[in-house]
């Protein structure tokens, strides 16, 4: 049997001010391609679930009919509708996973960026094949760090957070069940990926906010010690970034999956 994650709806409650310009945007170019390669139309309706900040609810809005963007925590969801002003067509919801049911419109996509691993990952793909339309999909939208030599400053990065994090909070332990393992075992088994490496420069005030956006080194989680940390990360960019800028090349992937 795999064990989720535990259930902790306050996780990023303090990591939420720091999320959107702390973590990596999703590349325009992926969007348009996961809307291509899944068919999307101006009728569809998106499920953003475990929307964060609103990045993907945003991007998608445009594209469709309407978005649902569901998030368990308030201080996200209120990020997330400074990030949509303007666009009329997203509903935000508090809740989670566990909330999914008969309630929701059914919707032809679910997107999910970087949360599909804090929930109950089996009990979700069930409760989605009631809710996703025939023809539609599930697309987990992550980025990956690619070590090449421009990245080299993650290193850096690594160290300092390293002697902060608590070991506790991580998600991927050594039992640790990939997504794919788990959709294929699911009503989704069907997959693909598709990928977009792309190049950006990245203010040293963002990887602070980077920092404290993880739940392993949030302000609540660290207290204090945030203080210090933040301290640490900007001496040691002041010498490996002296004018405040670092390069990063990552790969934003999307890995959808149909019914067979």
């Amino acid at each position: 049997m795999i064990e989720p994650v535990p259930f902790q709806p306050d996780r990023f409650h303090t990591a939420a001010a720091h999320y959107r310009t702390g973590r990596a945007p999703y590349p325009p170019a992926l969007i348009a391609r996961v809307a291509e390669r899944i068919g999307l139309r101006p009728s569809h309706r998106v499920m953003d679930l475990g929307c964060g900040p609103g990045p993907l609810a945003v991007a998608f809005a445009p594209l469709v009919h309407d978005v649902i963007a569901i998030d368990p925590e308030p201080a996200m969801l209120a990020e997330a509708r400074m990030a949509a002003a303007g666009l009329s067509n997203i509903r935000f919801v508090q809740g989670s996973s566990y909330d999914l049911g008969p309630s929701f419109d059914p919707v032809f996509l679910v997107t999910m960026g970087r949360s599909f691993h804090w929930m109950d990952r089996v009990d979700t793909l069930v409760r989605l094949d009631q809710l996703i339309e025939p023809g539609g999909a599930v697309a987990l939208i992550h980025d990956a760090r690619l070590d090449i030599p421009i990245n080299g400053w993650r290193a850096a990065f690594d160290a300092v957070l390293a002697r902060y994090e608590d070991p506790g909070t991580a998600w991927r332990g050594p039992d640790w069940v990939r997504h794919e393992a788990i959709l294929l075992d699911s009503p989704f088994s069907r997959m693909e990926t598709l990928g977009v490496i792309w190049r950006r420069d990245v203010p040293v005030d963002h990887l602070v906010d980077r920092a404290l956006s993880l739940s392993s080194t949030s302000p609540a989680r660290l207290g204090a010690r945030a203080t210090a940390m933040v301290a640490e990360l900007r001496e040691s960019f002041s010498r490996i970034a002296p004018s405040g800028m670092v390069t990063e090349v990552s790969e934003a992937k999307a890995l959808i999956a149909w019914r067979p």
